[in-house]
Formats: structure tokens, sequence, C-alpha cells
């Protein structure tokens, strides 16, 4: 079913193929998608509503717990709308004008999230070492203004690409063998020197990222000696509890996004079809894993959870 006539030599348009090698499964594809990503907005939206509704939960945990809830949001939606038209009606056709829109929404929701992953590991580490001053180091005020730096450190980080590929000439074939503009992949269209954006991309895996990842590492290498500290067995394990859904929240978020960023680069081995997949995973199963991952191991969350449906 064809629902544009677009040609590839269109200068306006770029077509994203969705899967290739798989366009005949692209339906069936489809049904876990749009299953996940349905799953993934009803969880989110149900914990921003009920944080929202609820004075108690007006804690700065629970405000870190909406940051990452809403750039949940934008990520999945900023890739799954677009890719499932392309499963279900064919519309493989996307302006540069959206191209780059869409990629500098879903990249800088990622960093987005990673800045808030950080920002969730120094919770737990002044949680834990310095319980006696939570309340006087993190106050609902000082989350929101580190949710806001986060933010604008994507904005500044991610704005370049999309502004550095406005300027590039592309060559006679706009297709895309994928279903969202990913950065390298719209790169690599250019006919033009890409050096620079190639430059930038790899700084914010490798540096931003980076960053990030040793300063989680470094909160976790304190937590741990902290609790090793501690004799009593229940303390002990409480101390334990308080840290395992931000450990599977961050297993769930960095290794599908260093699988995939590193493959794409480095993995020609690897078939296109398979990285594609496990691309888009990425932007579906930590936003509907998260806030079921935080329901199950946030007594507090879960209980308020459970009492809207008896209200109903």
């Amino acid at each position: 079913m064809t629902a544009f006539n677009l040609t590839p030599s269109d200068p306006s348009t770029f077509i994203l193929m969705g899967i290739p090698g798989l366009e005949a499964a692209h339906i069936w594809i489809s049904i876990p998608f749009s299953i996940f990503y349905m799953i993934g907005l009803l969880g989110n939206f149900t914990l921003l509503f009920v944080v929202g509704k609820e004075q108690t939960l007006h804690k700065p945990m629970y405000l870190l717990l909406c940051m990452l809830a809403l750039t949940d949001i934008a990520m999945s939606t900023s890739v799954m709308p677009k890719a499932l038209c392309i499963f279900w009606f064919n519309l493989k056709g996307i302006t540069v004008g959206g191209c780059l829109t869409q990629l500098f929404f879903l990249h800088a929701g990622s960093m987005t999230h990673s800045a808030v992953l950080v920002t969730m590991a120094f919770d737990r580490y002044v949680a834990i070492c310095n319980p006696l001053r939570y309340t006087i180091i993190l106050t609902n005020t000082r989350i929101a203004k580190l949710g806001l730096v986060g933010l604008m450190r994507a904005v500044l980080f991610i704005l370049p690409i999309p502004l550095l590929l406005r300027r590039q000439p592309f060559c006679a074939n706009h297709i895309i063998p994928h279903t969202y503009c990913e950065h390298m992949a719209v790169s690599k269209m250019s006919c033009g020197d890409t050096t620079v954006n190639r430059t930038h991309g790899l700084v914010i895996t490798f540096v931003v990222i980076g960053l990030d990842l040793t300063l989680i590492a470094l909160s976790y290498g304190l937590i741990i000696r902290a609790i090793l500290r501690i004799s009593q067995k229940e303390a002990h394990q409480k101390a334990l509890n308080t840290c395992t859904a931000h450990i599977c929240v961050m297993l769930t978020t960095y290794t599908p996004f260093l699988f995939t960023t590193l493959t794409h680069r480095f993995g020609q081995g690897i078939p296109p079809h398979i990285h594609i997949i496990l691309a888009n995973l990425y932007f579906l199963l930590p936003p509907m894993l998260n806030p079921i991952i935080y329901g199950v191991k946030t007594k507090e969350l879960r209980d308020k959870v459970g009492r809207y449906p008896c209200r109903m």
C-alpha cells in the first residue's frame, strides 16, 4: 500500500524504510511495539497522576520519578508514532525539518533521562550516607533546579547536531534504512564533510554519557562503602533495598543505549534489522519497565496506586 508518491530525489523529503529485510513482517512487528508503547504511556501517566494528586508523595524522590516519567514519555513518543505509521500505513515520507526535529527530541530526551538517573543516584547517596541531613540537602526546589540543569545541558549539547546537519548538502539518495531519524544514519546521507558532526556525536557518547556513568558509579561506590559499615543485618538489607529499583532502571536504560550506540558505529557484522529492532526497543522497554519497577519496589507508591481502582 503506497500512501505517498515520494521519490528519493525529492530534496525536501527523507524516506524512512522501517526495518529493511523485514517489510513483510512490519504488521506483526508493530503488535508488540504498539503494546509496549501503550503500556509505557499508561504506566507513566498513571505515575504522574498519582504523584500529582497525593500530597504525601510531594517529596524529592517522587519528583525525580515524575521527571523520569516525562523523559520516558518524550523519548518513546518522539519515535513510536512515526514508526507505527510506517508499519501500518506505509507512510514513509518525512520532511527534512521533521526529521531533524525528531532527531533533536529523541537525543535530547535521552540525555535528559541520563541526567535524571545521575540525580537519582545522588539522591540515594544522600539518603544512605547522610540521612539526617537528607531533607536539608535535597529539597523539592533543589531537585527541580537540578532537573532544569539537566534539561539545559541536553539542549546545549544536542541543538548543534540538527543545526550542523541543516547546513549539509544531502545526496540524491534520501532513503534512511531505519524507523526514525538517528544522528549517524542522517549524517551518512550527506555529501559534505561530516567530521564535525561525527566528532560531536562521539563526544556526547563517550564524554557526557561517560561522565554520567562515572558519577553514578562513584555514588554507588560510596553507598556500598557505607552499607558495609552497617553492623545490623536489617539496616543492611533496608539500605540495599532502597537502591534496587534505581539499579534495575539503570540497567534497562544504559545497557541497550550503549549497545545500540556502539554497534551503530563499530558493529558492521551485526545484521541491520537486528540493530534497528534493538534501537527501537531502547525507546520502548525503559519507558514500559520503569513505572513497573518503581511500582513494585516502592511500597508507598504501590499503596497509593492500589487505592485508585478501589475508589472507582
